[in-house]
């Protein structure tokens, strides 16, 4: 059966891959918006933006382009048709969202961690939902599972040089790096770990209960011709 539900209904997935990757970049927004410091590659993209004009969003996307290429030349594979449209619309959404007029950086330091907290929780359900679709990695664990395969290293120690990587330079561009960023490490992961699993399980209920309609239907009208 999970086999099955990672190949079939490839409508219904698309629907909420693009699902997750909404509420995903709403999540991102909202730590960016909080002021209270970002994750690692949002850090970089708006250090891009402070020093090279384009949108943050734009910036996501090019990146993601970058990663793309990068991970392609390393693997000598094409990407896959999720990671292309997760650059793509994740940068979009990103400015979508930036341009809401009440997207506001509150006034009080306790207001603002609010905002950020909130923003966290909605990412990381976010990135449950998109994953649990089942429709490719991002740009970002593309490079990584190529990275880790092609010099060794383990995934956590992979994404670890990464993002350690992407810190300082998006630090040296002059983008956010406060407590906040901190606060995103330590707890991006715990999120995501409760998060992906109750998103696939959500995920393969809707998909097998649409398919459990559909044969319902079936057995429905074969009774009614029988008579």
């Amino acid at each position: 059966m999970k086999a099955l539900i990672s190949q079939d209904k490839p409508v219904k997935r698309l629907a909420i891959f693009i699902l997750g990757l909404l509420i995903m970049s709403l999540g991102i927004v909202l730590v960016i918006t909080a002021n209270l410091g970002s994750a690692p590659w949002d850090i970089l993209n708006i250090g891009l933006h402070i020093q090279f004009g384009l949108t943050i969003g734009s910036w996501a996307i090019i990146v993601g382009f970058l990663i793309l290429l990068i991970a392609a030349i390393l693997s000598k594979k094409l990407p896959q048709f999720g990671a292309l449209l997760n650059m793509v619309l994740v940068g979009a959404f990103i400015d979508l969202f930036l341009l809401l007029p009440f997207m506001n950086t509150p006034s009080s330091l306790y207001q603002k961690w609010i905002m950020f907290l909130i923003g966290l929780i909605i990412m990381g359900y976010g990135m449950g939902i998109y994953i649990s679709a089942k429709l490719g990695a991002g740009p970002r664990d593309s490079l990584m599972i190529v990275l880790s395969e092609k010099f060794g290293g383990s995934i956590a120690k992979t994404r670890l040089f990464m993002e350690a990587i992407v810190l300082v330079i998006g630090w040296m561009l002059g983008g956010p790096v406060s407590w906040g960023t901190i606060i995103y490490a330590v707890l991006i992961g715990r999120i995501a770990g409760w998060s992906i699993p109750q998103c696939t399980k959500w995920t393969n209920y809707i998909l097998n209960r649409s398919e459990r309609t559909v044969n319902n239907i079936h057995q429905h009208n074969m009774e009614q011709e029988a008579k």
